[in-house]
């Protein structure tokens, strides 16, 4: 009967709480709107349509790379005969197949930490030396607005942590592919090793089924990953992948891109090199190699001229890349 009249109490502490915190949700959501409205942030996002359509331009479309053969169960091969028209049709398919496989996913600001206490009951310190956790298991509610608070043994009822939230929305909402505990491979001293065989994509297509995109976990993947790929200029690993616009606005947004632009200038990829340098533009729109682009209304290679003059550390290598893709093309012109 105690242990009865125990959890009475905690339940009706936690029931007691979840009402009052839904009525400060809705004040919240209204304050939050109005707030949103009244910020103008001229600064470039990565979900803008403009900086969409640059990163994926400069992603490529290689369809060999994305419908690449991958580990299964061996199967008999299936043959078929086509007209022109039939494989034109066929060809058409698979490359609006790829677009979709290649759509980028979100790159968001790391979410804040959940540290807030709802109620003290000093009544139940001592009371037992386990927690107890409380979850809202509705099944119409998003799992970012699921109620899910944990009673500590002093007494304290708080709001679940994110480690604590992830945890048991995949225990009540499993998420094919999910684990409960996080895989071994995101430990730094394991990516090192994963890294070193090249598959920085399968780690990246892994962390967006284990991590929410606005994690901790997520982030630092992520930026270890970008990391290796620039030190050991692997650039072309995520070409023609969902991962390579995350790439680039990653790098973008830490006035890095000098080791991907003679990248892609040696593999003969002008256009996106200039794509590449007007989106790192609209990022910057105060560098002074965008306002001395705006200045001149340059376009084109010009655009990467005075990028490699005013913003460059490495324009020495940018300039003489540019050198020879243009000599190259002079003698392919003259031929």
């Amino acid at each position: 009967m105690a242990a009865l009249g125990k959890a009475r109490c905690l339940f009706r502490s936690f029931s007691r709480v979840k009402g009052v915190q839904r009525g400060k949700k809705t004040l919240l959501r209204c304050g939050t709107r109005t707030f949103c409205s009244e910020t103008n942030d001229a600064k470039p996002r990565f979900k803008d349509p403009a900086v969409q359509d640059i990163l994926g331009r400069i992603t490529g479309l290689d369809l060999q790379k994305v419908f690449r053969p991958i580990k299964e169960e061996l199967k008999p091969p299936t043959y078929k005969l086509m007209t022109d028209e039939q494989l034109q049709q066929a060809v058409q398919l698979a490359t609006e197949e790829a677009r979709k496989q290649l759509q980028m996913p979100p790159v968001l600001p790391e979410r804040k930490p959940i540290d807030d206490v709802l109620v003290v009951d000093k009544i139940l310190d001592g009371m037992d030396t386990a927690k107890y956790v409380f979850t809202d298991i509705t099944y119409n509610i998003p799992h970012r607005e699921r109620f899910i608070v944990v009673r500590e043994p002093d007494g304290t009822l708080r709001k679940a942590n994110w480690e604590e939230r992830d945890r048991l929305v995949q225990v009540y909402f499993p998420r094919q592919g999910r684990k409960l505990t996080a895989h071994l491979l995101f430990k730094e001293e394991n990516l090192k090793t994963v890294f070193s065989q090249d598959r920085h994509e399968d780690v990246l297509d892994l962390c967006l089924v284990q991590f929410d995109p606005d994690s901790s976990d997520y982030i630092r993947v992520h930026e270890a990953t970008y990391e290796d790929l620039e030190k050991n200029s692997k650039y072309d690993l995520l070409r023609s992948t969902r991962h390579f616009g995350g790439m680039a606005w990653y790098l973008l947004n830490a006035r890095r891109v000098d080791g991907l632009i003679v990248d892609m200038l040696r593999r003969e990829l002008l256009q996106d090199a200039i794509s590449l340098v007007s989106l790192f533009h609209m990022v910057h729109p105060h560098s002074q190699s965008a306002q001395e682009a705006a200045s001149q209304k340059a376009s084109g290679t010009d655009l990467l001229k005075i990028y490699a003059q005013n913003e460059s550390q490495k324009s020495g290598y940018i300039e003489l890349a540019l050198q020879a893709y243009e000599e190259k093309g002079a003698e392919g012109s003259a031929a």
